[in-house]
């Protein structure tokens, strides 16, 4: 009984989760060659139920837009589109003032993967 009630408090925890709000860190992109280059991020996200909305970029002056965003949980899905059209597809997952995980995308002609983590700017 008490497993059910504590699963059914987090469920409902994890429901009331607001992701609104500027996040900055880092993002480490890794290019074909297995090279990886430290690089910033910079999110700011406006959560309206299930659907996020905002821009991404490496710093709060160059940003891009969110073409789609939506969470689930603690499961955060977005797509940015670049200003030469290339997308970028992340799939993160939040902990409390926290977002982290993984970025896949062209840059160029080139494939490339990258490593998120960002914290809530108080």
């Amino acid at each position: 009984m008490k497993r059910t009630v504590c699963c059914l408090l987090l469920s409902v925890v994890s429901l009331l989760a607001d992701v609104t709000g500027k996040w900055s860190g880092s993002f480490d992109v890794t290019g074909p060659d297995g090279e990886t280059k430290a690089d910033t991020a910079f999110l700011s996200l406006k959560q309206d139920g299930g659907k996020i909305t905002g821009t991404a970029g490496p710093n709060e002056e160059h940003q891009f837009d969110i073409k789609t965003g939506k969470i689930e949980g603690d499961k955060i899905a977005l797509e940015v589109v670049l200003e030469d059209g290339n997308v970028l597809t992340f799939d993160l997952a939040l902990a409390a003032d926290h977002i982290k995980g993984d970025v896949k995308g062209q840059m160029g002609d080139e494939k490339m993967t990258a490593k998120l983590d960002v914290t809530r700017v108080k």
